[in-house]
């Protein structure tokens, strides 16, 4: 089984900002706590992937290519708006970081991502890293599909 451990961070300041981020568009076919179900497209290529219920920072995760016209169709199926966002990979102290600039109606929250190969894993912390929101569901990228950034009435960051 393939495993995603990961830690998501709010973002200060624009030193992660890169030139060549690639635009993602993504929906969800199922968003159940048990399971999620999402359709993506990264730039010029496009993925299903399957997650399972996140324990602490683990989860179950498989990912798969599809053709993009595929993916096109199926975003037409998800529930509730799709997530727009800029990524930008940012490699810092040998650290791979993936840094999601959302738009539309998530817009004004960034957040970054580093996958590890285990929970305790030690790593870095970039200048630029804020308050951790791992435990805080809200920022998971499925529940901003159904309550965007934008409808929060405290947007804490």
């Amino acid at each position: 089984m393939a495993t995603e451990i990961e830690r998501k961070f709010l973002v200060t300041g624009t030193a992660w900002r890169r030139p060549d981020a690639v635009r993602y568009c993504q929906g969800y076919l199922n968003r159940d706590k048990e399971r999620t179900v999402r359709v993506r497209l990264a730039g010029e290529q496009a993925f299903i992937t399957i997650k399972g219920i996140t324990r602490v920072m683990s989860r179950a995760e498989f990912e798969y290519a599809i053709p993009v016209a595929d993916a096109t169709q199926l975003l037409q199926l998800c529930h509730g708006p799709l997530i727009n966002k800029m990524r930008h990979i940012v490699v810092c102290n040998g650290t791979r970081w993936e840094v999601d600039e959302f738009m539309d109606e998530n817009a004004g929250l960034v957040v970054a991502e580093v996958e590890l190969e285990s929970e305790g894993q030690p790593f870095e912390r970039p200048d630029w890293l804020g308050r951790e929101v791992t435990d805080d569901p809200r920022y998971y990228n499925s529940n901003l599909a159904a309550e965007p950034y934008c409808a929060w009435s405290d947007n804490r960051s």
